[in-house]
């Protein structure tokens, strides 16, 4: 059974800047488990394994949630870490601009896949690309973690580019030992203006 979610997709020059910034970053800490750049990308919702069924209904589901969602522009900025800098999980991009477009596209995803069954997440949503994930607490704690906290907190208004946000994409994510290896399974374009 594929595991799959839907995103918004950097373009790649975007992705080239984050990536850079990755390449910098990796050097401070063997910790964490790095995202490569072929995979960044902004998580609208996780799905968890789906079966061939199940994802056939998610299309139209997106379809449904991308009516009515101009296109819009994106801006990437700023480095964090959830749930914070002194015990960090996962390191991400921050979002700048088009905060509330991007929020009220994932809200409107949430809802038309509950809609179908699949249950609005718990806990709040907040746009960011995921750079990296601290996979050993204790290896983050004794290798490099001030270097990298530092390094962060320097970052936390650096630039990284602006995207058109015209469609969204559901994907599929493939476990390797090599890591993740993600797929498009279909791609729905935004409107080019609101439904009224």
């Amino acid at each position: 059974m594929p595991r799959a979610f839907v995103a918004v997709l950097l373009d790649g020059e975007t992705r080239r800047i984050v990536a850079a910034q990755i390449d910098r970053l990796r050097p401070l800490s063997k910790a964490v488990a790095w995202v490569p750049p072929h995979n960044l990308h902004l998580t609208l919702r996780f799905l968890g394994d789906q079966t061939e069924e199940q994802l056939a209904e998610v299309v139209p589901a997106l379809e449904e949630a991308a009516s009515g969602v101009p296109i819009f522009t994106l801006t990437l900025k700023g480095l964090g870490a959830f749930p914070g800098l002194d015990h960090p999980r996962t390191l991400w991009v921050g979002v700048s601009e088009g905060v509330q477009e991007v929020q009220r596209l994932q809200a409107r995803v949430a809802e038309a896949l509950e809609r179908r069954g699949i249950p609005i997440e718990a806990r709040a949503w907040q746009a960011h690309v995921t750079i990296g994930r601290i996979t050993d607490e204790r290896r983050w704690r004794r290798e490099g973690m001030p270097e990298l906290r530092s390094a962060l907190m320097r970052g936390a208004s650096m630039p990284f580019g602006s995207i058109s946000v015209a469609s969204i994409a559901l994907m599929r994510s493939d476990l390797y030992t090599s890591g993740a290896r993600y797929t498009g399974i279909a791609s729905v374009p935004l409107s080019s203006e609101y439904d009224v």
